[in-house]
């Protein structure tokens, strides 16, 4: 298998089992999953390139997954239109965003 250090890819798992798989520049908005992935920390995470993050269904996991694409397509441009958040995910996203220091 490819190490995860070579890999331009990282596959995040949500608590109920959905996996994600996303360029490590996208993911890496994240300071956790940074951290996670970080090939000096010894994380099993940076050896496998993979993130189980148990804290986060499936619906907010894609979600999230949704604002780090977003984010980095939209990165070097002003007045970027906000994203569609539904209002029934928004205080699970504000604990997603913290726990994931976004």
């Amino acid at each position: 298998m490819e190490s995860s250090t070579q890999s331009e890819y990282v596959t995040l798992v949500s608590c109920d089992g959905f996996e994600f798989i996303l360029p490590r520049s996208s993911a890496c908005v994240s300071g956790t999953i940074r951290r996670m992935l970080d090939p000096s920390s010894k994380f099993s995470e940076a050896i496998t390139g993979r993130c189980v993050l148990e804290n986060l269904s499936g619906v907010v996991l894609e979600k999230v997954c949704e604002y780090f694409l977003y984010n980095e397509k939209h990165k070097d441009q002003a007045n970027v239109a906000d994203m569609d958040v539904p209002a029934e995910l928004c205080l699970e996203l504000l604990m997603a965003a913290d726990y994931l220091d976004t």
